[in-house]
Parts: C-alpha cells; structure tokens; sequence
C-alpha cells in the first residue's frame, strides 16, 4: 500500500458522502479524480487488501442477526477452511489468531434463521465446529493507517 491508499482506507472509515456524485465528493478530500477513487479501491479489493467495499448496517435493528464466530483449525486445514468461510456473503471480517481458537470472524445475517443456517452450512462444508458468540455491548474499532 502506497500513502494515497491508507489515505483512502482511513477516511472510507469515516463515512460515505450522501450526494448525486458519493465517489466524486469523496475523491475530491483526497485531491484525486472519481475514477482514480474507484480505481484504488478496485485494486485494494483485487490485491485483497480489502475484504470488502460496502455499508455496514446495524442488523439486529433491521430484524437480522450479528455475532463473532471462533473455530479451531489444525494450521494443514486453515487455508482450506478460510476460503470456505471467507467465500459465504454472510461474512463480513475473517482473521487468523495465533491462539487454540485460531479463527475468528464476523457473521451478519438478514434473519436470526439465516444465522443459524450460515453456521450449520459452515460446520457441514467445513468439519469443523464453529463457536457462536452473540454481542452482549457494542464497542466500536477503528483502524487506521499513517498517511
């Protein structure tokens, strides 16, 4: 990643602009073109920088459901398991842990049904059991990159 690109990262954090043109006012703070905007982050997501480009809605409020999932892999399985589970829309963060629980990622689902089956479908495809952890408070984490 160059400047420009954790310049980016850091203030898509912050909010997308509500307007006609989003991309146009948002490239506009970064003194750069709309297309030079949706180019970088074409690329961030191609390079796998990001895992994703999109709003983030608050699921319970819309009837869907939320929670960190955790599951113990053998490290000759992750990569295979990671790609299972990093391929299900349902996902929306995924990271490796150097801990017994060796994978942890995000579930967010439109219905508290379809969390349910997002997770019976994971331990099918996977083998492995996944451990559900509904959020008891929310706290939010930013992270953010010297510019």
């Amino acid at each position: 990643m160059d400047q420009l690109d954790r310049a980016i990262i850091n203030g898509l954090q912050g909010g997308f602009p509500i307007c006609e043109h989003p991309y146009a006012g948002m490239a506009a703070q970064f003194g750069i073109t709309e297309q030079t905007l949706i180019a970088r982050i074409d690329s961030l997501l191609q390079r796998k920088i990001l895992s994703r480009f999109g709003p983030m809605y608050h699921a319970e409020r819309l009837g869907g459901s939320l929670s960190l999932a955790a599951m113990k892999l053998p490290e000759e399985d992750f990569g295979r398991v990671a790609e299972i589970v990093n391929a299900m829309p349902e996902i929306a963060h995924n990271y490796a842990r150097d801990h017994q629980f060796n994978m942890w990622f995000v579930l967010a689902t439109e219905t508290p049904q379809a969390h349910a089956d997002a997770l019976k479908k994971i331990e099918q495809d996977t083998g492995y059991a996944v451990y559900d952890m509904p959020k008891i408070k929310e706290y939010f984490v930013g992270l953010h990159f010297k510019a």
